[in-house]
């Protein structure tokens, strides 16, 4: 551990109470580095919209300065003691008032302005800050680090093409990208979108992934693939829609096929209906949303991991199936496109994003015919633990942490 390793994680994405799997996977970078670090703190800047639709801030001074006050009365520390990888932790949860608008240069200056508040003015003490999501975390590290720091971010959004579409933020990221002392990206696809943005700062993007908990005693993968496993939310992009009718397909030749959808949102009522019209409702069980501790479990007991995004930054979920050992079934989405690269044989099969259902029932038979025999899903497991453990995400920060912080002292 390096002595002088005090790091400070800013965040608008992390689990609560309240929605347990939102930035599940920046806790997970938060416990893979926790134990290297000399003490670690997390600034979690969770978004509460306040005030009139397109209404700015403040244009209500006493609720303005209502929560200033009781930001500093609240600023008490709350032991991560929940997760055990980050026992030594500290995490702040920080109310952090927006603008109900779309405007994202207005959520970027709400973040800087309300840890500004709860830190009383002072900067943050840490002289490695670490921010997730730039165009809100991001700024807010900046804005709030102390002269000396060494400020570093981790883009995840999926969503960064709407955020670069509006000029303010647009330049806003293009500040931040100048001022970042590393900016790193989880996905080769986010990785493109911003060097095409911005190629003047094209040479100081990284790439470094997700971590990911690979268990031991993982059993062999099931001969058939009978039992069909979904994990994600229920929105346009997921596809679920697609998902249903491909499915209907396949057990109207199959009728032993059964589908699990782990997952909730706006579209779940017409995604039962759905499911009803291509009379399937029988062999479909919506789960609605699942603990993230209980994925790993879920996917151990599913014969077939099936995912059928339009787009994707990273393919954590595809990571998460594999270390199961459960094969999978993806679209090439972008990030599952990155994560199978040099392996899709072994860990089951790559499809191409199509709106035709047919598409995915073909890689369904093609893949049928093939495991278990011409597959080695554990294989596959192997290779992605050697790209995404926790150990190995953990290990490239800090070669960058301690590289950029002058090296061992």
């Amino acid at each position: 551990m390096k002595a002088d390793r005090s790091v400070a994680v800013v965040t608008p994405w992390y689990p609560d109470s309240q929605v347990t799997y939102a930035g599940t996977f920046v806790r997970a970078k938060v416990e893979a580095v926790a134990p290297g670090c000399a003490d670690l703190t997390v600034y979690h800047l969770k978004s509460w919209p306040v005030g009139a639709v397109g209404a700015p801030l403040d244009a209500n001074p006493p609720l303005m300065d209502l929560h200033t006050r009781l930001l500093h009365r609240s600023a008490v520390a709350l032991e991560a003691s929940a997760h055990p990888a980050a026992k030594d932790a500290v995490l702040y949860r920080v109310p952090t008032l927006t603008p109900r608008d779309t405007a994202w240069i207005t959520h970027s200056d709400a973040s800087a302005r309300w840890m500004r508040a709860f830190l009383q003015d002072k900067p943050i003490e840490a002289p490695i800050v670490h921010a997730h999501v730039p165009i809100t975390g991001g700024w807010a590290a900046l804005e709030n680090a102390r002269p000396d720091a060494m400020v570093f971010m981790t883009e995840h959004s999926s969503f960064l093409d709407k955020v670069l579409e509006q000029p303010a933020a647009r330049a806003r990221y293009d500040e931040i990208l100048d001022r970042a002392d590393g900016f790193f990206v989880v996905g080769e696809p986010l990785h493109d979108r911003i060097a095409a943005a911005f190629p003047h700062h094209a040479s100081k993007l990284e790439y470094i992934a997700n971590p990911i908990e690979f268990p031991a005693g993982i059993e062999p993968p099931a001969a058939d693939l009978r039992r069909w496993l979904s994990v994600g939310a229920f929105n346009e992009r997921k596809r679920i829609d697609y998902l249903l009718e491909a499915f209907a397909r396949c057990r109207a030749r199959f009728p032993e096929l059964t589908l699990t959808l782990a997952g909730d949102g706006r579209l779940r009522a017409a995604l039962e209906a759905l499911a009803d019209d291509l009379g399937v409702a029988d062999a479909v069980d919506f789960l609605g949303s699942v603990d993230p501790d209980e994925v790993h479990g879920l996917m151990a007991d599913h014969d077939l991991f099936v995912h059928t995004s339009r787009h994707e930054t990273f393919g954590v979920v595809v990571v998460e199936a594999l270390a199961a050992g459960t094969p999978v079934l993806v679209s090439r989405c972008g990030g599952s496109d990155q994560v199978l690269r040099g392996i899709e044989s072994d860990a089951g099969a790559l499809y191409d994003v199509d709106d035709d259902p047919d598409v995915l029932v073909a890689a369904y038979l093609d893949l049928r015919e093939r495991h278990p025999e011409k597959t080695d899903v554990l294989a596959a497991r192997e290779r992605l633990r050697g790209r995404y453990s926790s150990e190995t995400v953990a290990e490239r920060h800090f070669e960058i942490w301690d590289r950029s912080n002058g090296g061992d002292r």
